[in-house]
């Protein structure tokens, strides 16, 4: 009993430790020469944005990116990037905005997959009586930090993983497509050049003379 009462003290005020974070997971197809752009809202200032992508297929896997912010100033941006990860904090509250831009290719299209997180940390607050459970508090709270920054590297490693398989399978069909182009190219040649040389063959055998009349 006196371990449940601990408990259901602890576990709430940890729960008011724990960061409040929204999040945007997807995979989208930026064409070529097209600009595409998401959006974002922070409702205070202070609060972290993270902002992960990694082109996935299309062209030499790159792709020009840009996050501005609510007052149209230039947060990040870069250029012919192949993925990127970063965490910055808004200094103003509002929409910012993250897009992508596929203007170096002409006809390849660009597969990306992107995460928008926007994470809030509350103030910490103190214990109602200074050293009741401040000691058990600590200790939990660092154990909950601690497995949400494995849990983040888990899904780090994951996505560069998934990154990896999707590139490679991206090459795989790129070479076998350009494998089976080949071959019919060189099939047709081949048969181009006999048919030449059953053609230049029977012009040699074929009577072309004049015939004269006695």
């Amino acid at each position: 009993m006196r371990t449940f009462a601990v408990t259901s003290i602890l576990l709430p005020l940890l729960a008011s430790f724990i960061p409040q974070a929204s999040a945007t997971a997807l995979t989208t197809a930026v064409a070529a020469n097209q600009r595409l752009c998401f959006h974002a809202d922070a409702d205070k200032k202070g609060e972290k944005i993270g902002f992960y992508f990694a082109v996935q297929s299309g062209g030499s896997f790159d792709i020009d990116f840009e996050v501005t912010a609510p007052d149209g100033k230039v947060v990040l941006d870069g250029k012919r990037e192949k993925q990127g990860d970063f965490v910055f904090t808004a200094n103003s509250v509002g929409e910012y905005t993250f897009c992508f831009e596929n203007d170096m290719s002409t006809l390849t299209e660009k597969l990306i997959d992107f995460d928008i997180m926007v994470e809030s940390e509350p103030r910490r607050e103190a214990p109602l009586k200074p050293g009741q459970i401040s000691d058990k508090t600590s200790a939990l709270e660092e154990s909950i930090y601690r497995l949400k920054n494995q849990l983040t590297g888990i899904q780090r490693t994951q996505k560069y993983f998934h990154t990896r398989e999707n590139r490679g399978m991206s090459l795989v069909q790129d070479t076998v497509n350009r494998m089976f182009w080949y071959a019919v190219l060189e099939t047709s040649a081949i048969i181009g050049m006999a048919v030449f040389q059953v053609y230049v063959v029977q012009m040699f055998f074929t009577s072309t003379g004049r015939r004269y009349k006695v």
